[in-house]
């Protein structure tokens, strides 16, 4: 036993020491070596083809790691808008179930990345370290072919002088064997690189398709969940403004301009009647002048009518400018914050829009804080939050 162990050493060790001459004679030009230029093609489409899918693979491996961080921190950044998010607030069980969608439509999309494009992407590229392995068996067993050709040249020229029919035949023998072993390789690597190379196309194809449908897939249901989000702060926002999360109502304490930058809110514009505030100036600088009977007064000896119409339930803000407006017009304001409206009855309009304010249709359905009026652009009519403008 020891003995064919130690035989079967030495005759790797020759074998290794008769590839490396020959290798060395055929790199120094000494000896002629086995060409074929079609397998060199397949053997330069397989590099470039393991090459390719190696990046692949790594590239992806990467980008999976990326899409599973995202989904960790999208998790915990919705967990945290849920928890700002106020149970009294409107939409805020909506705004729950869209962040568990949301969650869904990340675990979904990681899950198919991870099966059904990460694992055959994988399978496809392990196949090449096989292949290598078999292309290398084969570049040796075609210097093996070759030094038994050189052999075998070498010994048909000694033995025609020596005349040793024994060894020729032998070397012969080994020849045969060499050629055969080398042509069995040659021929199953000619059928299998170019069908492996051929391969690509349809591989790509569907694994490229997978990729791309899932992340459409993703990106599509996820819009809508965040337009569902938008419309649920969209809504916040117009109750926010119409004075819904507001402690206290006091108009008294209201003011036209937020300090914070932010518009104030709607509930909050009422300003004083600009006839009560000229009446209160007038009534402070001619006080002894004046002199009221049944309804008149006497303002330098003459007699003017100074009440005001019952039925004058708009309030005119100081400043206004009366003059020069169109009929049914009360007064022109300019807007200073966008608005979009929530309802049909209401009037959307951008930062420095003009405004013409008008009487309800129906005086009952004045709300605090809000106008009637018409865009004078557009011509739009609609409902407005007073305290998105100004008086011009």
């Amino acid at each position: 036993m020891a003995e064919s162990k130690g035989a079967l050493i030495a005759k790797t060790v020759q074998k290794h020491a008769g590839r490396a001459k020959e290798k060395l004679l055929q790199n120094l030009g000494k000896v002629d070596r086995t060409l074929d230029d079609i397998f060199e093609e397949h053997l330069q489409n397989f590099n470039r083809q393991h090459q390719q899918a190696v990046r692949l693979q790594k590239e992806f491996n990467n980008y999976i790691r990326c899409i599973r961080a995202v989904q960790t921190a999208s998790k915990s950044l919705m967990e945290a808008i849920t928890e700002v998010y106020e149970s009294g607030w409107s939409g805020h069980d909506l705004l729950y179930v869209q962040a568990q969608n949301m969650e869904m439509l990340w675990q979904d999309f990681s899950h198919k990345l991870g099966d059904q494009v990460l694992i055959p992407l994988n399978t496809y590229s392990n196949q090449f370290p096989e292949v290598r392995k078999k292309i290398e068996k084969r570049g040796r067993k075609l210097v093996d072919y070759d030094g038994q050709r050189h052999s075998f040249q070498n010994l048909q020229s000694n033995a025609a002088k020596r005349r040793d029919d024994v060894k020729v035949t032998k070397g012969r023998e080994q020849l045969e064997e060499a050629k055969r072993t080398y042509e069995i390789l040659n021929s199953e690597l000619h059928d299998e690189l170019p069908a492996l190379f051929d391969s690509r196309v349809l591989f790509y194809v569907n694994n490229l398709q997978t990729l791309f449908s899932a992340e459409q897939l993703f990106h599509s249901e996820s819009s809508k969940v965040f337009l569902e989000l938008e419309a649920i702060t969209d809504k916040l926002a117009t109750d926010s403004q119409r004075g819904s999360y507001k402690k206290s109502n006091n108009v008294k304490s209201a003011t036209l301009t937020s300090h914070n930058g932010n518009p104030p809110s709607p509930t909050n514009v009422q300003s004083l009647p600009a006839t009560e505030a000229v009446n209160n100036n007038v009534e402070e600088k001619k006080k002894e002048e004046k002199e009221t009977v049944d309804g008149k007064e006497t303002v330098d000896g003459k007699e003017t009518d100074n009440r005001v119409k019952s039925d004058d339930v708009y309030d005119i803000p100081v400043g206004a400018t009366l003059a020069g407006l169109p009929a049914g017009t009360l007064y022109r304001v300019r807007a200073t914050y966008r608005y979009t409206r929530e309802d049909s009855d209401e009037l959307s309009f951008e930062v420095g829009d003009t405004i013409r304010v008008v009487e309800y249709d129906d005086p009952e359905e004045q709300e605090e804080g809000w106008l009637m009026g018409i865009k004078e652009t557009t011509n739009e009519k609609g409902m407005f939050p007073a305290n998105f403008t100004r008086p011009i």
